[in-house]
């Protein structure tokens, strides 16, 4: 699987791309037909509070799924963004049965 993390107008740290690159590996685990994964952070303006904001665009074959979160981090924001989209993948994978 291809991980593709692209941040907006800031630089990624290391910690937190290996944060990324370590949850996103594990939707391996529910479809191990990932084509790639993309991930876009970017700070909402105004600085608040829940300013992080995290979107998360999975390709598999004939399916796509997204989500998008904001939260305090984007550690937070990723995580949850994450679930959203084990969800759907399961989701996805109960219909096709």
């Amino acid at each position: 699987m291809d991980i593709k993390i692209q941040p907006i107008h800031f630089k990624v740290t290391e910690r937190l791309e290996e944060h990324i690159n370590k949850k996103v590996s594990k939707l391996e685990k529910l479809n191990d037909q990932i084509i790639n994964a993309d991930v876009i952070l970017k700070v909402v303006k105004p600085e608040t509070s829940n300013n992080k904001n995290a979107e998360i665009k999975v390709r598999v074959p004939n399916a796509e799924f997204f989500a998008e979160k904001t939260a305090d981090s984007f550690e937070e924001a990723v995580d949850t963004a994450l679930m959203a989209i084990e969800k759907q993948i399961t989701k996805s994978k109960e219909k096709s049965r």
